[in-house]
């Protein structure tokens, strides 16, 4: 019999309905599991757990006589630590914040709350989630349970570690530039991208539609669970999206093989793809192929998408960034300085072009989808990295520009706004994980689910998850 931090969140939530487990066995499971990881990985770096029984016994006295269809049933889950969970430590892995409590949850986590979810931990992320390797001044580094002599990615790479090594059944993440699909490519975990305003959040910059609040999870169900119930219309986000919105876990419980299939190894604007992961990547396009699957070689015309996120990413570091760098300059990351002082280079006339040129590369997205049911490639460049290494300044040679150099594959998708489901692909013959984006139509997620839901199975290799963190080998 499996244990329960083996279980899927589906198969644990049918139980939880089912009054098969409680809450607070689940509660008991998942504070064992952390227990036993966390030390080899350091992916959850605040533990709440008081809280979360506190919560527990409000939903086991309440009954499951009035739960709507996406309640979680006391679903333990984890919070990534720049999304407030009221009363806990919420660091955004910066000094800056070292000590800082949220006064109030943040309105994602108000809404999991409200659908059963059990908050047990905030989840580690580089400082202020700037970058694609977790590691900061305040907790250290997260490491990757496949290998923990490596990187499990970032900015949600405590996230995908605590999801990889069963330590939790769910988790929260956001998406930048690739935040949530990079660590769920190093850790062989999924994780969604949703258009924006799918899950409503509170933002600085509320019309921006480059940073989304997006679910992760070990398989597509899970992802589809959580997303149910996280996904809906909130007052406090303009661009939240009017439902009533299909049920995603029901589009993911009827796996749909998509007719026509685009792929690419490198979308047209990378400068290099790993030997392996270009591979694994290609193999599993022949899968889909030998099933039956129309896949082309193609790609959107992308050629100018990666310099314009970075110029829009740029404004946006201005409010997010630049009210600290008088005060907070000397404890602050050179990358994240350097972001900021980018964008306060940027010319008001450069800012409105990106704008401008962000609605072309979206209608010639749509257009291109007007061929394709979904878009396959890479969703990082190379497999997982030394943990000690900041970032990947080269590959095979090829130097990258600055340390986002690397995730052009995750941002050039960003600035198109279609929603993109990352999942597990295959293993180097290191035994590394390698991931895959698939990208559906603008606002297309119950379609992307299905379709998702039919690779997954094709492919076969989230079932490998989750994993007792070691190194290959020993």
């Amino acid at each position: 019999m499996r244990e329960l931090w083996q279980l899927t969140a589906t198969q644990a939530v049918a139980l939880l309905r089912r009054r098969e487990v409680s809450p607070l066995e689940m509660l008991d499971a998942a504070e064992a599991r952390i227990a036993a990881t966390n030390p080899q990985i350091n992916a959850l770096v605040t533990l709440c757990f008081e809280r979360a029984r506190e919560h527990a016994q409000r939903i086991m006295r309440a009954g499951p006589a009035a739960a709507p269809p996406q309640f979680l049933h006391g679903l333990p889950i984890a919070v990534k630590d720049n999304t407030d969970v009221a009363g806990v430590r919420c660091t955004f892995g910066s000094r800056v914040h070292a000590d800082r409590v949220s006064p109030a949850s943040d309105i994602v986590v108000q809404r999991l709350e409200h659908n059963g979810a059990l908050v047990i931990a905030k989840s580690n992320l580089p400082e202020f989630a700037a970058g694609g390797n977790t590691f900061n001044d305040v907790f250290g580094a997260t490491r990757n349970p496949w290998d923990t002599r490596m990187s499990a990615s970032g900015s949600s790479g405590g996230a995908a570690a605590a999801l990889a090594a069963g330590q939790v059944w769910l988790a929260t993440g956001n998406d930048f530039g690739g935040s949530i699909r990079t660590p769920a490519s190093f850790c062989s975990v999924t994780g969604l991208r949703p258009s924006p305003g799918m899950v409503p959040r509170v933002q600085k910059q509320p019309f921006s539609p480059l940073s989304v609040e997006g679910p992760m999870g070990r398989t597509v169900a899970d992802v589809a669970l959580m997303f149910d119930a996280e996904a809906g219309f909130h007052a406090l986000d303009p661009l939240s999206q009017v439902g009533p919105h299909p049920s995603f876990a029901a589009a993911a419980a009827q796996p749909r093989k998509p007719a026509r299939v685009a792929f690419s190894t490198d979308l047209g604007i990378a400068p290099v793809v790993d030997r392996e992961v270009r591979a694994a990547c290609r193999a599993a396009a022949d899968r889909l192929a030998r099933d039956g699957v129309a896949v082309e070689e193609a790609h959107p015309d992308l050629r100018d998408a990666g310099e314009n996120f970075l110029k829009l990413r740029g404004a946006i570091y201005i409010a997010r960034i630049a009210p600290l760098l008088e005060k907070y300059r000397a404890v602050l990351k050179a990358e994240i300085i350097a972001n900021t002082e980018y964008g306060l280079n940027l010319t008001l006339p450069e800012v409105v072009a990106a704008e401008i040129a962000q609605g072309e590369i979206a209608r010639r997205m749509a257009k291109f989808f007007e061929d394709y049911d979904v878009l396959i490639c890479p969703a990082v460049l190379c497999p997982p990295f030394d943990v000690n290494q900041r970032y990947v300044a080269e590959l095979d040679g090829v130097q990258f520009d600055g340390y986002m150099g690397w995730l052009i594959l995750t941002y050039a998708l960003s600035i198109t706004t279609c929603p993109v489901m990352a999942l597990p692909c295959g293993f180097t013959r290191g035994g590394l994980p390698v991931g895959l984006q698939v990208v559906g139509k603008p606002h297309g997620e119950a379609a992307l689910f299905s379709a998702a839901a039919y690779i997954e199975q094709l492919l076969g290799v989230a079932a490998l998850t989750p994993v007792d963190p070691g190194q290959p080998g020993r």
